[in-house]
């Protein structure tokens, strides 16, 4: 009997679902180091289980097996949208149009999350769409494999997708135990399956008082098998199946150790809209401006606003250090700046804020910010710098409002500030060799301050003084353009540059005498108009805007701007020499001056972040990388069973032509191709009983020459099984009647089954059953 075709009770089906849900939840824990927390994985397994489950069900009920996986599709959808519809749904369960233009949304968003968090990545409402989408999906795959077409062999595959995916992101790849765990559970689903066959096949292949109804002669196995008859075979498999799973976990190229799947330096990047400190210069020098965003502010400020906050610098560039996303750090409630003191004075002012078009996963804030309410999409701020990104959504058509807290500290406070707390020591962190130049000039400047508040304002002043130009041309013409100690040193002797040199020259300066410093990149205060809302004025915020800054750390006020580009924004005024005193001239261009066109930044939304990775370029190249080393792993496990039956068939050719029992060999390989069609009961007859039952078939009973090769190769295989021990059987011919007969047998088959024979080979399968235990013997 065939025991693909016997009929499985519904205690074998429940069975077999269990098993193919407990391996999708077991492998999905290999998840586990990407994600935080654990509550992606209950929802993984809702859906994994309701999916299974619910096609057991439907063949419990008798649905036609054919409309099994499209109900099983309807069923994911309902979760689907149960779980992430929302109020588009009707009765919570029936989708509508708006449910589907949600679950657009949802997969942009996950698209976005999965290429900005850092690892382990917050399980945001669209990732976890994502996830729930992903594992549905493997669940129909597995069932389709498990119930449908009866390969639970198979279903290895769908499982390893979970498997790999830490390998293309992180370098330790799936831990060990998840690996072990997701063996087992394979194992576990194959010897089920090898027991419901058993059963199915003892079933079908008796009468109701014990006697055999086939037609060929079989040997029925005992019903019940001791455990060591297969204990070498299963722990065989699972040894080989955990040593591939840790090679390919280990070997698989890891693009990130710290990202999920964006660029291993998006810490110093923003996204699509705003350049790179390194690469400011370039936007700097483009004449025309692009609308940014526009603000209105109830109580007349004019703050400056951050998108991101450079605190590493290693010599050659400043950059972020990189950190994950806590999902407790969300916007509506932020918490009081680093080191700042209740003595000194605050006030909270709000602002209205309306994109208009910039594109970046950065928002623009003022520092500090108290709270930030009605953002679209899943925002939290990073420690320390209270800068706030998205991990799923950017600023496009954004409209917030930020609660700024305006922070007033006295000069006095500023000189009493001479502490500098542990955590802050890393702030201080400066190349071990840096151009004698620095150390020259930071000393010089700073030489009689009594306090490193004095010392800040001396060295503000020095940059601001008339020795230096504000030039965005000088850097690129003299060949020192960017951020690092070699492109201070130069700008010091030629003394001309823009905000990224004057930025991180105060900011290397006063690291050089021990005051804690960053750079800030974002943009001024912008240009008041004369369009009123309501009352408050305009302000409107173009790409000329952009810029860069320092801000010194103060033990007791935390960290505080300071303004040393002359010509740019507006300084402070607890920064102006003499501050606090009745009388004192401010320093040379202190007020607030705009530079023309061609001396102010630009944004170009169109081109993508330049970097040391190629920005988006680089990501984007990583991402078809990454697609196309997954790609590659499919497709390698697609072709494995083919290339091993092509091995085999090769293998038995060879035999053929050495003289190697080739009727046997011949005869193995015709029986093999029926199996692989799906048209034979070879392994359970005698080879006079499948050459009837083939010659019936069309394809021999209409071509005399295909029938008289099947004809040949039986009484080969006969003559050679059961004829005096050396008789040769066959002959010269017997490789083209084999060519002839497996011909006609594709012949005789549909594409779809010839395809499946290709790719789903089944003797092949059912080889690999035997050696787990399958004991029907083939008939004698």
């Amino acid at each position: 009997m065939d025991a693909d075709s016997a009929p499985l009770t519904r205690a074998q089906r429940l069975a077999l679902t269990t098993a193919s849900f407990l391996l999708l939840a077991v492998s999905a824990m290999a998840l586990g180091p990407l994600l935080s927390g654990s509550g992606w994985w209950w929802l993984c397994a809702f859906i994994a289980a309701g999916t299974l489950f619910s096609a057991f069900g439907l063949r419990a009920a008798r649905t036609p097996p054919s409309l099994v996986p499209v109900l099983e599709l309807g069923v994911l959808l309902l979760l689907l949208t149960l779980l992430f519809g929302g109020g588009t749904s009707i009765a919570l369960i029936i989708p509508t149009q708006g449910t589907f233009e949600t679950f657009g949304e949802l997969f942009v968003g996950a698209q976005r999350t999965i290429e900005q968090q850092s690892v382990p990545a917050l399980t945001v409402p669209p990732l976890s769409f994502a996830l729930a989408l992903g594992i549905g999906l493997l669940a129909v795959v597995t069932d389709i494999l498990v119930q449908t077409v009866r390969m639970p062999a198979l279903a290895a595959a769908p499982a390893l997708v979970p498997i790999l995916i830490p390998g293309f992101i992180i370098e330790a790849g799936a831990e060990l135990p998840t690996l072990v765990l997701t063996a087992a559970a394979y194992l576990l689903l194959l010897r089920v399956d090898v027991r419901v066959r058993r059963r199915a096949q003892l079933l079908a292949g008796e009468d109701p008082a014990g006697q055999s109804t086939g037609q060929a002669a079989t040997v029925i196995a005992p019903k019940r098998v001791p455990i060591v008859s297969t204990l070498g075979a299963s722990l065989g498999l699972a040894a080989v199946g955990l040593l591939a799973a840790s090679v390919l976990a280990a070997s698989t190229p890891s693009i990130s150790t710290s990202l999920l799947l964006g660029s291993p330096s998006q810490g110093t990047l923003f996204a699509r809209g705003v350049s790179p400190f390194i690469d400011l210069g370039r936007d700097l020098r483009r004449p025309d401006a692009r609308a940014a965003f526009h603000y209105l502010a109830r109580d007349g400020d004019r703050p400056y606003f951050t998108l991101l906050t450079l605190d590493r610098f290693e010599g050659e560039v400043w950059s972020a250090t990189e950190r994950a996303v806590d999902g407790d750090n969300t916007v509506d409630a932020m918490p009081r700046p680093d080191g700042l003191s209740r003595r000194v004075q605050t006030a909270e002012h709000p602002i209205d804020v309306v994109i208009d078009d910039v594109s970046t996963t950065w928002l623009p804030v003022p520092y500090p910010t108290a709270a930030i309410e009605g953002l679209r999409g899943s925002w939290f701020w990073d420690d320390g710098s209270l800068t706030v990104r998205s991990v799923d959504s950017n600023t496009d058509g954004q409209r917030y409002r930020v609660t700024r807290l305006d922070v007033e500290p006295t000069p006095a406070q500023l000189r009493a500030a001479s502490n500098v707390p542990e955590q802050f020591a890393p702030f201080l962190e400066l190349p071990d060799e840096m151009p004698q130049i620095i150390t020259d000039t930071a000393a010089a400047v700073t030489s009689g301050t009594a306090t490193k508040y004095d010392a800040a304002v001396a060295i503000q002043a020095y940059l601001r003084g008339p020795d230096f130009d504000y030039s965005t041309e000088a850097p690129v013409e003299e060949g020192y353009d960017g951020g690092g100690f070699d492109v201070i040193a130069r700008f010091l002797e030629t003394k001309a540059g823009y905000c990224v040199h004057f930025a991180s020259t105060m900011a290397v300066l006063a690291r050089e005498v021990g005051i804690p410093a960053r750079i800030s990149i974002g943009y001024t205060q912008g240009s008041p108009t004369e369009e009123r809302v309501e009352g408050v004025q305009r302000v409107e915020v173009d790409s000329h805007d952009l810029h860069a800054w320092p801000e010194l750390y103060f033990e007791g006020v935390g960290w505080v701007p300071f303004e040393p580009t002359p010509g740019r924004g507006l300084v402070p005024d607890y920064s102006r020499p003499n501050a606090g005193e009745e009388q004192g001239p401010n320093i040379p261009n202190a007020a607030t001056s705009t530079p023309g066109a061609s001396g102010r930044p630009e944004l170009d939304p169109d081109r993508g972040l330049a970097g040391p990775d190629g920005g988006v370029l680089g990501s984007a190249g990583d991402l078809w990388l990454r697609g196309g080393a997954l790609l590659l792993v499919v497709l390698v496990l697609l072709v494995t069973p083919a290339a091993f039956r092509g091995s085999q068939r090769l293998s038995r050719m060879g035999r053929i032509r050495r003289g190697e029992r080739p009727a046997d060999a011949a005869w193995d390989e015709l029986v093999a191709t029926a199996r692989d069609l799906g048209t034979g009961l070879g392994d359970v007859e005698t080879a006079r009983a499948f050459a009837a039952r083939m010659a019936a078939r069309p394809a021999f009973a209409e071509d005399v020459v295909a029938r008289g090769a099947l004809l040949r190769l039986r009484d080969g295989v006969e003559r050679e099984r059961y004829g005096p021990v050396g008789r040769a059987a066959g002959g010269p011919g017997i490789a083209e009647d084999l060519v002839t007969a497996r011909t006609a047998l594709l012949a005789d088959a549909t594409a779809g089954e010839r395809a499946r024979a290709v790719f789903v080979p089944r003797s092949l399968f059912e080889r690999a059953r035997r050696l787990l235990g399958d004991r029907v013997a083939p008939g004698a």
